[in-house]
């Protein structure tokens, strides 16, 4: 079996041993240098051409960000940073997806962290995973600096073009324009970059709110929130316990809690709990599918997009039991890991396979 070989960036040689160490005990890995700041790990990328690199984000010298952006410039390689959980580690690692990393590592306590070993399986599932990640993807997203300014005023005049729609499943369902609508997009690795090219799309006055679960642990959700607010017109915030659920508000779940919905009168509230972690996750996708798929008085749009693992799919099967659904993937050309939306569509379940830039248009197709 071919080996993962690592590079482990990291300023601290404490952290570089202890990363390496965990590496190496994985039979697939095998670390073959360490650098110790982004000046460092650019020479050694040239020289030993890693298949995965490990960058700490703050380092002297270069940092983990400096040397991210010239990496993707000069030889694109699938990248896990390794993140502290303060709020400007936070702010950080949501600009390192943008600017290409597969995926990040939050340290459990501060830049030395003695109880490292908490993530070390995290850690050793996304290296691997990284390996395989599509890095023509990654290193084609633009990024955004500002709200866009060709958004559609009125989505309710848009038609697909022929060559726009990618049916899938044959299932027939009545859909029902009059009824009310709720969309819920669940993602994982690579998935803040695929949500900056779909929410920034929607428009202010969407007519149904927007529920989402992106894997991410506690600290970090209300960073990628905040940004992809200040990117789109349609408002973006992380989910809050018992608020009332408004058309035109995308609500992201926060890390470490599930995200549910219930219907309150007319209206729907969010609810949010630490119940057990379905399938190694909490947010979990299937958690709020089933969630949706009890609202009798809802259709609903689906969307499941990059990822790794098969969370989703389940919650797939519920909502398509319990109700008329639309179903998204995203399709195997613009996934960064085509694990997620792979599970959906193997559910046969799945409307539509789309790339990412035609999602957003799709599901104002079906609102």
């Amino acid at each position: 079996m071919k080996k993962i070989n690592v590079l482990v960036v990291d300023d601290s040689a404490f952290m570089r041993k202890l990363i390496s160490d965990f590496l190496s005990e994985n039979s697939q890995i095998q670390v073959i240098g360490t650098a110790r700041n982004g000046a460092d790990a650019l020479t050694k990328i040239q020289d030993l051409n890693p298949h995965v690199v490990t960058m700490d984000i703050e380092m002297p010298v270069m940092n983990g960000l400096e040397a991210l952006k010239e990496l993707m410039k000069q030889h694109p390689t699938p990248t896990i940073m390794i993140s502290s959980t303060t709020k400007e580690g936070a702010e950080n690692t949501i600009l390192a997806m943008q600017y290409g990393a597969i995926d990040f590592i939050a340290k459990p306590s501060g830049a030395i962290s003695l109880d490292l070993y908490k993530v070390k399986e995290e850690l050793i599932e996304k290296v691997i995973s990284a390996s395989r990640a599509n890095m023509k993807q990654a290193t084609k997203v633009s990024f955004l600096t500002k709200k866009p300014t060709n958004l559609h005023s009125d989505y309710s005049k848009i038609e697909p073009k022929s060559d726009s729609v990618k049916p899938v499943s044959s299932i027939a369902t009545t859909w029902h324009h009059s009824k009310k609508k709720v969309i819920c997009i669940g993602t994982s690795t690579g998935g803040p970059r695929a949500l900056q090219q779909v929410i920034t799309k929607l428009p202010k006055n969407l007519d149904a709110p927007v529920l989402v679960v992106q894997h991410m642990p506690p600290g970090f959700t209300k960073s990628l929130a905040n940004r992809l607010d200040s990117l789109s017109e349609i408002s973006v915030k992380e989910a809050e316990d018992g608020e009332l659920v408004k058309k035109g508000t995308v609500y992201i779940a926060p890390g470490g809690f599930h995200l549910k919905v219930k219907a309150v009168g007319t209206s729907l509230a969010i609810q949010l709990d630490q119940t057990e972690p379905r399938n190694g996750h909490r947010p979990s996708v299937d958690v709020m599918f089933e969630s949706v798929s009890a609202l009798t008085e809802f259709v609903k749009i689906a969307v499941i997009m990059t990822g790794m693992g098969s969370d989703g799919a389940a919650g797939l099967r519920s909502l398509k039991k319990h109700g008329v659904v639309k179903a998204i993937a995203e399709s195997q050309e613009t996934s960064i890991v085509f694990g997620m939306p792979k599970s959906a569509i193997a559910t046969s379940l799945v409307e539509e396979v789309q790339n990412v830039e035609k999602i957003a248009e799709t599901i104002l197709k079906y609102v």
